[in-house]
């Protein structure tokens, strides 16, 4: 199962190289490339598979709150589908500490009629927009070691 868009590649790769205040030239050698590679990747004129996207985005340490930020409109929209609402980030995104190898936290608050399918097919939705694993947690029966994480969440 592939984890990125590749169609979205030039998008992604700009997004990623942009957060990480890096240039082409330093991105490409940071991934193994040669700078004018990467630059007809970054502007849709070479394709990019898979394994190549994520070479060059584990390279640039791509975070999973940028897709996030990016497609948050979405996502809430995707949440409504399943009843779930009142989305909230916490951990390592929400602190600003995430990393490539990071997954998004999310709080939820479910509907009577929401059930755990729901949210299983909720996550898989946004791990696949995202690329990163997803947790997301009910709110309405949030376990003691993460009640801290519950008051410090912030909305999506």
């Amino acid at each position: 199962m592939r984890r990125f868009d590749t169609g979205a590649a030039p998008q992604i790769i700009r997004a990623a190289r942009r957060d990480a205040g890096l240039t082409q030239a330093r991105l490409a050698e940071r991934a193994g490339l040669r700078q004018p590679s990467l630059a007809q990747m970054e502007s849709g004129k070479r394709p990019v598979s898979d394994e190549m996207l994520e070479r060059i985005l584990r390279a640039a340490d791509y975070r999973p709150s940028i897709p996030l930020a990016t497609h948050a409109d979405e996502i809430i929209a995707r949440a409504r589908v399943y009843g779930l609402s009142n989305l909230r980030v916490f951990g390592s995104a929400l602190r600003g500490e995430d990393t490539y190898d990071s997954d998004i936290d999310l709080f939820v608050t479910p509907a009577p009629s929401t059930d755990l399918f729901d949210l299983a097919r909720f996550v898989a939705e946004v791990e696949a927009l995202t690329g990163f694993p997803v947790e997301a947690v009910a709110d309405t029966n949030v376990p003691e070691v993460l009640k801290d994480a519950l008051r410090e969440a912030v909305p999506l």
